[in-house]
């Protein structure tokens, strides 16, 4: 893995130097634009938007309009210099019970590695937060942007989760749900199939099929063969039908369970 950036973790008095890996890797397949008719590559280029003229990379620079055609330029130590321990240390702020954390903040996962002569400090912190039971909350300067970030500790490893802003979250009170009552038997059927599906959590059980099913299509058109359509049709439970379609899944996951 290639380190994407370097500095520091500070915990109270302590500088812990660490370099932060992304945790996760894109399963995406890389898809290019053609022309339908020849299959010619189509290029996007970078043009003047007053003269339309093509503009090479190192002309551009970064800009901010602080009134209407008027700008002021932005260089990259620019970024560093607005505030220098921000772009260079993951600052710890507080720590809060691991069990707070709204799931809905958590974007993107990192890990932190110490930088060699770091690893006692680094291990302390580790042991810390599993003894406490507690998760660090941290801020820190990445791609021109402060971030909230909350750590836990995993199999030795210290996990950066970069975290969305509270006022990032858009209000539920937003959504149309109206209020809807239901029966007494319905809701201890509908638990009791809850418990029929349980299931242990066994992440490494799961991958993207969608990606397979596609490399799948791929592999076919490259051979010459027909893709094989994969169609379900899926259609919303009628009210009416609930207790019925309750019941047929309950005997479904009991048949289930028992094949298992």
């Amino acid at each position: 893995m290639r380190a994407i950036w370097n500095g520091a973790l500070a915990f109270g008095l302590i500088y812990i130097p660490v370099k932060l890996y992304d945790a996760t890797s894109s399963h995406r397949i890389s898809l290019e634009l053609l022309r339908k008719d020849d299959l010619c590559k189509v290029k996007y280029v970078r043009v003047c938007g007053r003269t339309g003229e093509e503009v090479s990379y190192d002309q551009i620079v970064k800009g901010y309009q602080y009134k209407k055609g008027e700008y002021v330029t932005l260089e990259p130590e620019d970024f560093i210099r607005a505030n220098v321990e921000k772009s260079q240390t993951v600052a710890i702020s507080g720590f809060v019970s691991s069990d707070a954390i709204d799931h809905k903040l958590l974007e993107k996962p990192y890990y932190l590695e110490p930088i060699k002569g770091a690893s006692r400090a680094y291990a302390l912190l580790v042991k810390a937060l599993e003894k406490s039971g507690k998760a660090a909350l941290s801020r820190y300067v990445m791609k021109t942007r402060e971030h909230l970030a909350v750590i836990t500790p995993q199999d030795n490893v210290l996990v950066l989760n970069q975290m969305r802003f509270a006022d990032e979250i858009r209000p539920v009170s937003q959504l149309a749900i109206p209020a809807e009552s239901v029966s007494e038997q319905e809701l201890e059927m509908a638990v009791t199939l809850i418990e029929q599906l349980s299931i242990p959590w066994e992440p490494q059980k799961y991958h993207d099929t969608y990606y397979e099913d596609l490399q799948r299509i791929i592999r076919d058109k490259i051979e010459g063969r027909v893709p094989e359509e994969k169609v379900e049709e899926v259609k919303a439970t009628e009210v009416s039908d609930l207790f019925q379609t309750l019941t047929r899944s309950l005997e479904e996951a009991k048949r289930e369970r028992k094949a298992a």
